[in-house]
């Protein structure tokens, strides 16, 4: 009798125990760590150091000047605006630490993360938060598979059969491809590209994985054409361009996507110099760096009076500096809707609820990468592509 006693009182410890230990977590889970703010928080993470920070310093000064903007405007009814970054050094890794530090730290909406990669890890802790985000540049097709995330640059798809569209035009009947297999942004335009490509093109197909640096092999097989389309970041496009000078065709042309830009803009850490390259380096984008007129033109103005012409200038700091716009505007219009709406110590997941709303119903925006700018329930965005020529052929 005394045991079967004592394995009933054990059983329902056990369930006490499970029960107090699912408490527990729903309760953490639910925890409004932006109970006590007193501004609303946007946070942020990025390369701020590295091989990619050309990148994330261009997105964190172009957010930067941004929220300061809004602020100096008054906010939302005096509610003021702070800008939260992390440097993720464009490593998957470490964005969960940057997240929870950002997330407890009282962030209520985000841009997510700068590059790709690490912007997935984000967008799976973003969706158990509900948390909003609107990446103005992680550009893989999956990052807003959840309904809390959206992006302002064009997804890895768009870009490749934009780039597709535009190929098909030139009357070509080969071209050469260059991509990284194992990154998702590269690998992710390459496959959209060649679904939408002619079936009449001949494609020459090279590629690269990790981290190398030489691509003697590559440049063989691609030195017969005379376009070669390449959907990979500028540090190895940069390597490719140098070590084919002489062996591919001085006249030929190189087209990349945005992972191009900055491809022209010295860095510490190259000695790379675009002019030294013979060959046409074109791109396809939402922003022209070079703009002479509009809402590009007042933000390249502002950008360089505030941060000098020495500073990263590109696309990424432009979506990023329209993320934040857009995201103003939107609360901005449901305070106006209901001023109870809104309030600086809302929830982060009250707070995406709304904002779901605003952006899945019809909501427009107009800034520096784009007029008329809408995005779908997917959380793709609809923008117009322009096609944008780095530098002439010698």
């Amino acid at each position: 009798m005394k045991n079967t006693v004592k394995k009933l009182v054990a059983a329902m410890l056990v369930v006490v125990l499970a029960v107090t230990a699912m408490f527990a977590l729903t309760s953490c889970g639910e925890t409004n760590y932006a109970k006590d703010n007193t501004e609303f928080i946007i946070g942020l993470s990025g390369p701020l150091t590295g091989g990619a920070s050309v990148y994330g310093i261009a997105v964190k000064n172009s957010a930067e000047m941004a929220v300061e903007e809004i602020n100096a405007m008054g906010g939302i009814n005096g509610m003021k605006f702070k800008l939260v970054s992390y440097d993720d050094q464009h490593d998957s890794t470490l964005v969960n630490t940057g997240y929870a530090s950002m997330f407890e730290g009282g962030m209520q909406v985000s841009l997510g993360c700068v590059t790709s990669a690490p912007c997935l890890e984000f967008a799976a802790l973003s969706a158990e938060d509900n948390l909003f985000f609107l990446t103005p540049s992680a550009s893989a097709d999956s990052v807003p598979a959840e309904d809390n995330a959206y992006q302002m640059c064009f997804a890895d798809g768009n870009q490749g059969s934009v780039a597709a569209k535009y190929v098909n035009s030139l009357g070509k009947d080969t071209i050469g491809i260059f991509y990284k297999a194992d990154d998702p942004y590269s690998k992710g335009i390459y496959d959209q590209f060649k679904a939408s490509l002619n079936s009449s093109i001949t494609t020459v197909e090279a590629n690269f994985t990790g981290d190398a640096d030489n691509f003697s092999t590559q440049i063989d097989k691609l030195a017969g054409c005379d376009f070669i389309f390449m959907p990979i970041y500028y540090g190895p496009a940069q390597t490719f361009m140098t070590q084919a000078k002489g062996k591919i065709a001085d006249d030929a042309t190189y087209y990349g996507c945005d992972g191009f830009d900055g491809i022209d803009s010295p860095s510490e850490d190259s000695t790379f110099d675009i002019n030294e390259i013979p060959q046409a380096v074109q791109m396809l984008s939402h922003f022209n760096s070079k703009a002479t007129d509009g809402d590009a033109k007042e933000y390249i103005d502002k950008y360089v009076a505030k941060f000098g012409a020495s500073a990263p200038l590109n696309q990424f700091g432009a979506s990023a500096y329209d993320c934040v716009y857009a995201i103003y505007y939107a609360m901005k219009a449901a305070y106006e809707a209901d001023n109870n709406s809104i309030y600086v110590t809302m929830s982060p997941s009250a707070l995406c609820d709304i904002l779901k709303d605003s952006f899945n119903g019809g909501f427009t925006f107009n800034g520096a990468t784009g007029t008329n700018i809408k995005w779908e329930s997917t959380g793709f965005v609809n923008k117009q592509a322009i096609a944008y020529s780095i530098k002439a052929a010698d």
